[in-house]
């Protein structure tokens, strides 16, 4: 699942998106032409591609979770949106129950806490890992929307 993520199209996509994004908000210490973007883009690469390794390689292997999300399709919009957000918090473990998703959370964590090898002096502690911990979170949330509500409209799942 993580190498199906991590060399899929939408992921580099993702990847340059969330770099422009960063470069209009100036949000790191990167300068603000061309070379930024570029340098932007490389630790958003590799952000990305540390915590979809630990997030949904290392880390479910060795706590026995499965880090997929599991489309309702059913019910409600509001049911139906509360699974999508919960996803990012609640995920089933290899026994069939529900239990806290900790391979999302250290994969968002862990991945942080590396990014400090990388990131310019100025954005290397512990504001800038909990930040991104937060954020990283917070796209995890989004995600589990669209795929709940958008994604599945260009699926074979979205039409039964």
């Amino acid at each position: 699942m993580a190498y199906k993520d991590l060399t899929h199209p939408v992921f580099f996509g993702r990847a340059a998106a969330w770099a422009g994004v960063e470069q209009a908000a100036d949000l790191q210490n990167y300068p603000k032409n061309g070379r930024g973007y570029g340098e932007r883009l490389g630790t958003t690469l590799a952000d990305a591609t540390t915590e979809g390794l630990i997030g949904n390689a290392i880390l479910p292997s060795l706590l026995h979770q499965d880090p997929r999300y599991f489309y309702q399709g059913t019910g409600t919009k509001k049911s139906r949106a509360l699974h999508a957000m919960l996803a990012a918090f609640i995920c089933k473990g290899d026994n069939g129950h529900l239990q806290p998703n900790y391979s999302t959370w250290g994969g968002s964590l862990i991945s942080s806490s590396i990014s400090l090898a990388y990131y310019p002096s100025a954005d290397r502690n512990a504001r800038h890992v909990f930040g991104d911990f937060g954020i990283g979170m917070g796209l995890h949330v989004a995600g589990g929307l669209a795929q709940e509500f958008i994604l599945g409209k260009f699926t074979s799942r979205g039409k039964h």
